[in-house]
């Protein structure tokens, strides 16, 4: 290192020309987005990635946050270097030290004086984060390599766009060049290395061997071996000039995140799950382990000079360790993980977060203090949630374990072992006596009292990432990797069935307050809401990227969703986005509502959680006499009520709009009115007995259209009578379960038809013989469910004369279609 007299000076000079960025941290805490109430943990950011400068005298950080700038004698803070608008997951000084280089998931390059911090420029073109950067030799030509699978020379001094390398199949995770500047190394998801001629861009020759990811490259000081970290555990060494694989380093025993060449390329680092291996590079021989990190190691890095090991981890810590003997330095903390999850308490008044470090936090929510830190998983807390009477929290972590604590001291009170992977979500049931938690392929329900295991429930063929109980607990919803969504018998774990639609992994499901309805949030860039009775699909959202997590408000009206940067608010029942949070530096993981509906809570990878102000919805005038009934809630009885009165003049409660008679009008400013009052929508689910008739809703329609009216409120009921008529209108014909089942002596037998057709139903004994045969005639689209409209059997034969206990059949004939199902008389 340089003496420490001339370190001091140098801090001071820096620190000096940095003044406007001075105390960054502090400004992490101040500025706060629009609408945003509150930053909670928010401190330096997540660690992605660390560089020394060429004179030593500095290191940079790439964060979550932005860049921090240390010196690299008395690891103080210099600045925090702010203008990505997504983390910045790679960082480079030029040779010369004058410019510093960074790539954010912002998909963006940005260049900035190294000397006072001053922006420079912004690189634009890759589609996707851009996760590696580094300079040529001499300093200009700057490479960068993205998940979008290229990797994009630049003009280091004028920023000009040089040439495109394609080839990796896969996004590109590590670039880095030779020390004489001829050669370009990439490493990629694919498990592969593409090594390029730098000058020409022409692909010289591809090395493989690796299993999994290759998420670190780097050449010797020589520029003879090129040492490759990957997700399959291991470090490979190669022969540059003839592509041969020398060794390979096996000691890890889980993902190689980085490796890091000493400067007289005597000693290889590799760090991993927190352990850091030091190696002799000539022999492969393992020198020592260092360790002291709780969590991944992001980064290791050797000084210019060599004599220091710099490591960053996702614990929130950077360790500075003497490279020659292992001794630890200094350890420099505030940076802050990921939040994965976050919950509020019944009472509004306690925010949960779950972060990526393995603890849980408590936030006072209405001043955000931090009131405690639990502590205890070896992993990241993937999910948090309080029992419904907020005296106990449960937590689940990539340790498999579930862990329940005292939510008002904090003390730890069991732990629940029996997943044999990551548990992706919990949930309390209303009642608070059920857990339900969700793993790799099963879900496990536990007594919540005793943490007794109660049962398993399998079907799923992936990871299952969410789990929730419907509002009157009698449901479970689950959302999984395999694209599907499965709702089961809360109280016997039944399957009860399979929504599918989604084309990627399902990460959230969340039930309506009034538990007719789900939204499901996936990556493949959508929202789909679900009939909870029938499973039929009622409306598709399309965001912009991938969603993580879903949430219904309190009042059922608006629905949140987060993933890639920003939040965003829906109108649940016409699916218009109305609103837009910005202010997370990353993605957002997580989403909730407090209970009493005023805050809304986002936690991210960033490493804090805003808390934001929600609005009252306010209620106008027509929407309260869009409440026809006076029930509190504008719905399909409602409705129906307009109908059942079309035409009648003079007084009337459902002529809405007051101009003397109950009209298509009326009728369709109800219906732009649903969910707007007091209480929450039900227009999901269609009470079959109050239902209109597919017939009833089609010509509705085609009045409402005819009435070219411009008013918002008749414009969104012309959308919700759409979606009404969606609802009635089946994908495919089913018979339904009878109702009831045991019966004595009459029976319902439900069905649905996706096309018109003569339609009969024959009840077999259960030796074949035929028992009775209900001819239903010709019937239109629809569904029919409600007793008024489903097949009746009284329990006669076709004599007239009761039938005996038993076991009996019923075959549903339509057109072409027949299905059969099972009864049973008990007398």
């Amino acid at each position: 290192m340089k003496n420490r007299c001339f370190s001091i000076l140098m801090t001071l000079i820096i620190t000096l020309a940095f003044v406007p960025n001075t105390f960054a941290q502090d400004a992490l805490q101040g500025s706060l987005p629009e609408g945003a109430i509150a930053r909670l943990g928010g401190g330096k950011g997540t660690i992605y990635q660390i560089q020394f400068s060429p004179n030593n005298t500095l290191f940079a950080v790439a964060t979550s946050a932005g860049i921090w700038l240390y010196d690299a004698e008395t690891y103080q803070e210099v600045t925090l270097l702010k203008g990505h608008t997504g983390a910045v997951r790679s960082v480079v000084f030029s040779p010369d030290g004058r410019t510093l280089a960074s790539g954010s998931s912002d998909e963006t390059i940005r260049l900035w004086d190294a000397g006072n911090g001053r922006y420079l420029r912004t690189l634009t073109g890759h589609t996707s984060v851009v996760r590696s950067v580094v300079f040529s030799p001499d300093g200009r030509t700057l490479a960068s390599g993205s998940s979008d699978g290229t990797i994009r020379l630049w003009d280091a001094g004028n920023g000009r766009h040089l040439r495109t390398l394609t080839g990796h199949t896969d996004g590109v995770r590590s670039v880095v060049f030779s020390p004489d500047g001829d050669i370009l190394a990439g490493g990629d998801v694919a498990g592969t290395i593409r090594l390029w001629d730098a000058r020409t861009g022409r692909h010289i020759r591809t090395l493989t061997g690796h299993t999994d990811w290759v998420l670190s490259v780097v050449f010797s000081p020589d520029g003879q071996t090129l040492a490759s970290g990957s997700q399959d555990k291991t470090v490979r060494l190669w022969d540059v000039r003839s592509g041969r694989h020398i060794r390979t380093l096996t000691e890890h025993t889980d993902s190689v995140e980085s490796v890091s060449f000493s400067s007289d390329g005597r000693t290889l680092a590799s760090g991993s799950w927190r352990k850091i291996y030091l190696w002799d590079a000539r022999t492969g021989t393992h020198l020592r382990t260092l360790t002291g990190h709780r969590s991944w190691i992001a980064s290791v890095v050797f000084s210019v000079d060599g004599g220091t090991l710099a490591s960053g981890s996702v614990d929130g810590t950077i360790r500075l360790w003497n490279a020659n003997t292992g001794q630890l330095y200094d350890t420099l903390t505030g940076y802050t993980n990921a939040v994965r999850s976050v919950s509020f308490s019944p009472d509004s008044r306690i925010l949960a977060s779950g972060n990526e470090d393995g603890t849980i936090r408590l936030w006072d929510a209405g001043n955000g203090t931090h009131l405690r830190t639990l502590s205890g998983h070896t992993d990241v807390i993937r999910s948090v949630v309080f029992s419904p009477d907020g005296r106990t929290l449960a937590s689940g972590s990539w340790d498999d374990r579930i862990r329940l604590w005292d939510a008002r001291t904090g003390r730890h009170l069991r732990t629940l072992s029996g997943h044999t992977g990551s548990v992706n979500s919990v949930s309390f049931s209303p009642d608070g006596r059920t857990i339900a938690s969700a793993s790799w392929q099963e879900i496990r329900l536990w007594d919540a009292g005793n943490g007794r295991h109660l049962r398993t429930l399998t079907g799923h063929t992936d990871w299952v990432n969410s789990v929730v109980f419907s509002p009157d607990g009698r449901t479970l919803a689950s959302g999984s990797s395999d694209e599907t969504i499965r709702l089961w018998d809360a109280g016997n774990g039944r399957h009860l069935r399979t929504l599918t639609g989604h084309t990627d992994s399902v990460r959230s499901v969340s039930f309506s307050s009034s538990g007719d309805a789900i939204a499901s949030g996936s990556w493949d860039e959508t929202i789909l809401f679900w009939d909870v009775h029938t499973g039929q699909r009622l409306l598709t959202l399309t965001d912009i990227a991938d969603i993580h997590s879903v949430a219904f408000s309190p009042d059922g009206k608006t629905l949140a969703s987060v993933g890639q940067p920003p939040t965003r608010l829906w109108d649940v029942i016409s699916g218009t986005h109305y609103e837009t949070l910005s202010g997370h530096a990353n993605a957002v993981t997580d989403v909730a509502f407090s209970p009493d509906g005023r805050i809304l809570a986002t936690g991210s990878f960033d490493g804090t959680v805003l808390l934001w102000a929600l609005a009252p919805t306010p209620v106008e005038s027509k929407q309260i006499a869009a409440d026809v009934n006076g029930d509190g809630i504008v719905n399909i009885v409602d409705l129906t009520l307009v109908a059942s009165n079309f035409g009648k003049t003079g007084q009337n409660a459902a002529d809405v709009n007051g101009d003397g008679i109950v009209n298509i009008v009326d009728l369709t400013l109800v219906a732009g009115a649903f969910g707007t009052t007091a209480g929450a929508p039900s227009m999901w689910h269609l009470h079959q007995e109050t239902a209109p008739t597919r017939d009833q809703v089609q010509q509705w329609l085609r009045d409402a259209r005819q009435m070219n009216l411009t008013d918002s409120t008749f414009q969104r009921g012309i959308l919700i009578l759409e979606q009404l008529l969606a609802s009635l209108t089946p994908k495919e014909t089913a018979l339904l379960p009878n109702y009831p089942n045991p019966f004595n002596p009459e029976t319902w037998i439900p069905y649905q038809l996706a096309s018109s057709a003569d339609v009969s139903i024959s009840i077999y004994a259960a030796d074949g013989r035929l028992v009775r045969t209900l001819d239903l005639g010709h019937q239109s689209v629809g569904v029919y469910e409600s007793r008024s409209r489903a097949a009746y059997w009284d329990g006669l034969n076709a004599l007239g004369e009761p039938v005996a206990s038993g076991v009996y059949f019923y075959t549903l004939t339509a057109g072409d279609f027949t299905a059969t199902r099972k009864m049973l008389i008990r007398k």
